[in-house]
């Protein structure tokens, strides 16, 4: 973060990420698909939004709820994010050959495949995924 030029934890950025890639959301939907507490979700709503990343509005449905957006400061600073993110796995990539990123490339997709794979069995299963807790939260 501090490549980007954000004083940022990494759970800032994870729930700026997740509102990035999302239309708006009430704070307890943006908990569950962060599988987190709704009173850390509406703590981190707090400071984000007093920072300017977010705003609240009335959610349409029910007027009574509301929903969590990215305002422009916060859009900019996803950009940033991603921007230095790119930066840095080019620098840190940028002695790899050829050969050795196709193989990563290929490992990569081919966890990807399998995270999806476990996923889809566990809802369909027991609610164990079989993929580590450490795991999952790394990526």
């Amino acid at each position: 973060m501090a490549m980007a030029g954000l004083r940022l934890d990494r759970a800032a950025v994870a729930l700026l990420r997740q509102m990035a890639d999302s239309e708006p959301m009430r704070p307890g939907e943006l908990a569950a698909r962060l599988e987190v507490e709704a009173s850390h979700i509406t703590r981190q709503v707090q400071e984000l939004q007093r920072a300017g990343y977010v705003s609240r509005a009335p959610d349409p449905d029910d007027r009574r709820a509301q929903r969590i957006e990215l305002t422009p400061v916060g859009r900019d600073a996803i950009d940033r994010i991603r921007a230095t993110s790119s930066r840095g796995m080019k620098m840190a990539l940028a002695d790899w050959t050829p050969a050795e990123l196709q193989r990563l490339a290929t490992l990569f997709h081919g966890m990807v495949d399998d995270f999806l794979a476990h996923a889809a069995e566990d809802e369909e299963g027991d609610g164990r995924a079989g993929v580590p807790a450490a795991v999952v939260r790394t990526f």
